[in-house]
C-alpha cells in the first residue's frame, strides 16, 4: 500500500504527517511529489526523505493532476500490485482518516470487489463560507451531470486499487480538473465507487490551499460546462432556424420539425464526440436511439408549443419555456440510454457503479 502526496510549497506539517503515517502502519510506503516548489523548499523535502518518504521533484510547477499521474506511474513501476491512497500535503487530512481509506482498500481487495474509495467530508462545523457554498453548488451540478450522488466532489483523499491505476493514467487533466475528471468519467468507465466519512478539517480558514477560486474553478467546471454547452448550442441553432423557417413559410409545425432535424443532428455529433466521448463502433445504434428520443421530444415540443402559443404566449417565450421543461429529461435519457456506458471504450475490471457511506 502506498500513500501518494502531491506537494506544492508545503508547510511544516508535511514531515510530521509522513512520520505519523509510517509509524502508524509499517506496511505503508509514502511517495511525495514536489510539484515545483523551488530551492526554498530543499530543506523541508530533505526532512521528508529522512523520515522515510520517497520524493520525486519537478523542476517547475506542472499542476496537481500532473503530480498525481507522475506518482501513479512511479508506483506502478515500483510496485504494480500496490493500491494507492492519495492525500493532500496541507495537513487537512488526518492520519486516522488516511488509514481508514487504506483499510477500506484492503477490505475491498479481500472481498474481491475493488473500488474507488472516496473520503468524504460532511461540511458541518467551522467551514469557510466559500468552501461551504462551493461544495453545495458542485454537489448539485455533479449529480445532475454525472447521474449519481456524491457528498464531497472536491475531496483529495481517495483510494485507488492497483487495477485502476492504468485507467487513472489515461484520464486527461494536469491541474485541479484532473480529480474532477476522475469522478466524471468513472461511471462511463465501469469503475465502482464508494464513500467513507472523514472529518472536515480547515486549518487557518484553508489559507494553505493552492486552489485559485477563479482560474481553478473554471478548470474544474469545464467538463460540466460541456454538458450544458452542447444543449445551449442546439437550443440557439434550433431557435434561430425556427424563427427563420416560421417567417419564410408561415407554418409552425413545419418550422419546428425542420429546425429540430438540423439542430438534433448537430447535437448528436457534439454529444457523442465531445460530451459523452464515445468513439469507434456503436454509432448506428446510438443514432437510432437518439432518433427515437428526438422524435418523442419533438412530439412533446409540438404539443407544448401549440398549447402555449394558443394561449397567447409569444413565440420566443413559448420556445424558451418548452426547452427548459424538456432539457433535463433529454439529458437524462441521453446519458442513461442513448450513450450508455456499456458502449464506452474498454476500461477497468469493475462494471458496476455503487456509492454508499460507511465502511463495509
Amino acid at each position: 500500500m502506498h500513500v501518494l502526496i502531491p506537494a506544492l510549497e508545503p508547510g511544516p506539517r508535511l514531515p510530521r504527517l509522513v512520520d505519523d503515517l509510517l509509524s502508524a502502519d509499517p506496511d505503508l510506503a509514502v511517495l511525495v511529489v514536489d510539484d515545483g516548489s523551488g530551492p526554498g523548499y530543499d530543506d523541508l523535502f530533505a526532512v521528508v526523505e529522512r523520515v522515510g518518504a520517497q520524493v520525486v521533484r519537478f523542476p517547475v510547477n506542472r499542476g496537481k493532476g500532473a503530480a498525481l499521474k507522475a506518482g501513479f506511474a512511479e508506483i506502478a513501476r515500483w510496485a504494480p500490485e500496490a493500491d494507492v491512497v492519495t492525500a493532500d500535503a496541507d495537513g487537512q487530512h488526518r492520519v486516522e482518516d488516511i488509514l481508514r481509506i487504506a483499510r477500506a482498500l484492503r477490505d475491498d481487495a479481500a472481498a474481491g470487489s475493488p473500488a474507488l474509495v472516496l473520503g468524504c467530508r460532511d461540511f458541518r462545523g467551522e467551514v469557510p463560507l466559500r468552501s461551504r457554498i462551493g461544495n453545495a453548488v458542485s454537489r448539485g451540478i455533479f449529480r445532475l451531470v454525472a447521474g449519481w450522488p456524491l457528498s464531497d466532489t472536491q475531496t483529495g483523499l481517495r483510494g485507488l486499487p492497483a487495477s485502476l491505476i492504468p485507467w487513472a493514467l489515461t484520464v486527461p487533466g494536469d491541474r485541479f480538473e484532473y480529480e474532477q475528471n476522475i469522478l466524471l468519467r468513472s461511471r462511463g468507465a465501469g469503475v465502482a465507487a464508494r464513500e467513507i466519512p472523514i472529518e472536515t478539517v480547515y486549518l487557518e480558514q484553508n489559507a494553505s490551499s493552492h486552489f485559485r477560486p477563479l482560474v481553478d474553478s473554471l478548470r474544474v467546471m469545464l467538463p460540466l460546462v460541456l454538458f450544458a454547452g452542447s444543449g445551449l448550442l442546439a437550443f440557439v441553432l434550433d431557435t434561430a432556424l425556427l424563427l427563420i423557417f416560421s417567417a419564410t413559410t408561415g407554418s409552425l409545425v413545419f418550422s419546428i420539425v425542420a429546425a429540430r432535424m438540423v439542430s438534433a443532428a448537430v447535437n448528436f455529433l457534439v454529444n457523442r464526440r465531445v460530451v459523452f466521448r464515445r468513439r469507434g463502433s456503436g454509432r448506428a445504434r446510438q443514432a437510432a436511439r437518439y432518433a427515437v428520443l428526438a422524435a418523442l421530444l419533438l412530439a412533446s415540443n409540438i404539443v407544448w408549443m401549440e398549447a402555449l402559443t394558443g394561449w397567447g404566449t409569444p413565440l420566443l417565450v413559448a420556445k424558451v419555456v418548452t426547452e427548459v421543461v424538456l432539457f433535463l429529461t433529454s439529458y437524462g435519457v441521453q446519458r442513461a440510454v442513448v450513450f450508455r456506458p456499456s458502449e464506452a471504450a474498454p476500461a477497468p475490471p469493475r462494471a458496476v457503479h455503487t456509492v454508499g457511506a460507511g465502511s463495509r
